[in-house]
């Protein structure tokens, strides 16, 4: 099926701020034939996300970051979420690779060598959010990594904490890491770590 099988009549925002909602009347194609009822649907509007894996093949590290998610607290995990670097685009014409450079520069105070490598491209809630993200993998220097990063007209307190690439799979094997981005880009790392080493060497 295509988007000339999904007829909108209808859309209104009904709330803008840090986050916007949407409310939709439509009808869609049905599998079976013909066209399904008319439905209302609200959906939380989104824009693209870029995640950044920071890792160092020679340390055999990862620097991620730490910081303070209200709906993490409010959903009953720690408030304090270990993640990888991430942001928000800010304009249309910002390249997911230009965008890790820049989040990786202002979350963690650490620079990405070359082209960072892509890792996914993902809808992580497509029933209810607009929001379309990009993973990548960066190589970096992690030496010296460390301190709080972050911009302070953001409220960004963002703490940064390296570690080794056994450290993080425990992590992750032992369900300490709420963040689906984190543990989806740390899975592909163990996948993919002996190709990156050989090729980053």
């Amino acid at each position: 099926m295509s988007g000339d099988d999904v007829k909108i009549s209808t859309h209104e925002i009904l709330y803008r701020g840090f986050a916007r909602l949407d409310r939709y009347r439509l009808r869609h194609r049905l599998y079976g034939g013909g066209w399904s009822m008319e439905m209302e649907r609200e959906v939380f509007e989104r824009r693209h996300t870029v995640g950044v894996l920071l890792y160092d093949p020679q340390r055999d590290e990862v620097v991620l970051v730490e910081q303070f998610r209200l709906p993490a607290h409010l959903a009953g995990f720690p408030a304090w979420e270990i993640e990888i670097v991430a942001g928000i685009t800010d304009h249309d014409g910002e390249s997911a690779a230009d965008l890790a450079r820049r989040e990786a520069r202002e979350e963690a105070g650490i620079e990405i060598i070359g082209e960072p490598v892509p890792v996914h491209h993902f809808m992580p809630s497509p029933g209810a959010c607009t929001e379309r993200v990009a993973v990548l993998c960066g190589r970096v220097n992690a030496e010296g990594a460390g301190g709080i990063h972050g911009l302070a007209h953001e409220h960004e307190d963002i703490k940064v904490v390296v570690l080794s690439y056994r450290a993080a799979m425990e992590l992750v094997s032992a369900d300490k890491i709420g963040n689906g981005l984190t543990i989806l880009a740390l899975y592909w790392l163990a996948a993919n770590r002996d190709r990156l080493r050989q090729s980053w060497r």
